[in-house]
């Protein structure tokens, strides 16, 4: 097995490729080890001395380093741990989530997730992360950062110049974007 890595935009952060499908629908985030319960690969990885956060998108395994760590030390053991994750035939996730549009979101709601849906969380996996709507209240648009996102130093620009600009273009009701605490 050949596992690629990628830089990202956030420097505490790696994608790593392994060449096959990590989530065969939506994303999957662990903050922490408590979190990474439900997923054999995630429970591997945080035992790995110095993860601090995993995130799994369509085909790509992002992790997040704690700062008094080195990447020279750490991908070995995370590359390791890929690759037993992967032979053991253990599944990424033992229960998988649902998301994405409901049939209780009303008409604006429904199209904020299609654009983030089609537009904006392609380009932002690309980088190893993903943006979730969480919330829209008086034009408002509440969203989530994960993976390499969450964190990252241009996240406010991608926020704030990217998507709300987007948004508020297709959608007239957007006055604004924020991170969702």
């Amino acid at each position: 097995m050949f596992i690629q890595t990628e830089q990202t935009p956030n420097p505490s952060t790696l994608k790593f490729l392994p060449g096959r499908v990590v989530m065969e629908k939506g994303t999957a985030d662990f903050a922490n080890a408590d979190a990474a319960a439900p997923s054999p690969l995630a429970k591997r990885l945080f035992a790995v001395e110095g993860v601090e956060r995993v995130f799994f998108g369509s085909d790509f395994v992002t992790v997040t380093k704690t700062a008094d760590q080195d990447w020279q030390i750490l991908k070995p053991s995370i590359l390791g741990g890929i690759m037993e994750h992967y032979t053991s035939g253990d599944p990424v996730i033992a229960e998988e989530r649902a998301e994405s549009i409901s049939a209780d979101d009303d008409e604006v709601v429904a199209q904020i997730k299609e654009l983030l849906d089609t537009r904006v969380r392609p380009a932002v996996a690309q980088d190893g992360g993903d943006i979730v709507f969480h919330d829209f209240r008086d034009g408002i648009v509440y969203l989530h950062m994960q993976g390499s996102c969450s964190g990252c130093p241009s996240s406010t620009a991608t926020l704030k110049m990217g998507i709300e600009n987007l948004l508020k273009h297709y959608v007239p009701e957007v006055v604004e974007v924020q991170a969702a605490q």
